[in-house]
C-alpha cells in the first residue's frame, strides 16, 4: 500500500478500488435509462477515482474509500449533466403517468394497480410497462420542476420558502424531507421494498432481482413506477410545510 518513501502506492490504490468503481456504476445505472451504457459511467468514474487518488491526503483523516466515492460519483454525474440522458419525451410520458396516478388515486380512494393505470392511459398493460421500463432515470425532482413554462412557481417552489440562495438545501431542511418519507412508506408493499434494498442496502437491479423473485427488467419498471407515485403524491398534496 505504500511506496518506500512512505506514501501511498497510486498503481495499488487503482487496482484496489476499481471493482469500487463498477458497483457504484451499476448503481447508478438502476437510475437511468437503457441508452446509458454501463462502461461510460465506468470510465467516468476511474476518472473520478484517478482524481482522489492524486488529491487524497492521509493527513486529512478520511479514510480513503469515503474519500473515493465521493469523487467517482461526482465524475460520473458531471458525465451525465454533459449528455441529454433523459429526453424530454420520456420526461413528458413519465407526467403522463403521475397525472393519471392522481387521477384515480382522487376517484378510487387507494394507490391504484398497474392494471388500473394502464386502463387510465388507454394503453395495454404491456405498453404501459413500456413505458415503465423507457422511464428509467425518471428522478424525483428536476431543476424544471422549480419553474412551470411560464415562470410562475411551480410545485417545489411552494416547498422552498428559504432566503438562503439554495432551493435544495431550503428544501432539505424543512418539512419535505419528511414528506417524502411519508410518501415512501405509503408505496404498495412491493414498491417500499424495493425503494429500501436499492437506497438503504445500495443494493443493485440484479440483486433485487434476485431478492424480490423477478428479473432485473421488471425491477427497472417497478422502481420507474415508485418514483412516478411518488411525485404524483407530492403533487396531489399541494405540500406546504406539513403534510
Amino acid at each position: 500500500m505504500y511506496t518506500a518513501n512512505g506514501k501511498s502506492d497510486k498503481n495499488y490504490l487503482l487496482t484496489q478500488h476499481a471493482p469500487l468503481v463498477r458497483r457504484l456504476a451499476f448503481h447508478l445505472k438502476a437510475r437511468l435509462p437503457p441508452s446509458v451504457e454501463v462502461d461510460d459511467l465506468v470510465q467516468a468514474g476511474m476518472i473520478g477515482l484517478l482524481d482522489a487518488i492524486n488529491r487524497y491526503e492521509e493527513t486529512h483523516g478520511a479514510q480513503f474509500e469515503t474519500y473515493a466515492v465521493q469523487r467517482i460519483r461526482g465524475a460520473m454525474l458531471d458525465e451525465l449533466r454533459s449528455t441529454d440522458w433523459l429526453p424530454r419525451s420520456i420526461r413528458q410520458n413519465m407526467r403522463k403517468i403521475e397525472v393519471a396516478m392522481n387521477a384515480l388515486q382522487q376517484r378510487l380512494g387507494h394507490e391504484p394497480t398497474e392494471t388500473e393505470i394502464a386502463r387510465e392511459l388507454k394503453l395495454s398493460l404491456a405498453d404501459y410497462q413500456e413505458l415503465l421500463s423507457n422511464g428509467a432515470g425518471h428522478q424525483l425532482m428536476y431543476y424544471e420542476d422549480f419553474h412551470d413554462a411560464d415562470g410562475n412557481d411551480h410545485f417545489l417552489d411552494q416547498h422552498s420558502k428559504g432566503e438562503s440562495g439554495d432551493p435544495l438545501k431550503d428544501l432539505l431542511e424543512s418539512g419535505f424531507r419528511g414528506a417524502v418519507a411519508e410518501a415512501i412508506e405509503a408505496l404498495p408493499e412491493r414498491e417500499k421494498i424495493l425503494m429500501g434494498l436499492y437506497y438503504e442496502e445500495e443494493m443493485n437491479l440484479k440483486e433485487i432481482g434476485a431478492v424480490m423473485g423477478v428479473s432485473e427488467s421488471r425491477v427497472c419498471q417497478l422502481h420507474s413506477q415508485a418514483i412516478a407515485r411518488l411525485r404524483s403524491t407530492l403533487r396531489g398534496q399541494a405540500w406546504t410545510g406539513a403534510v
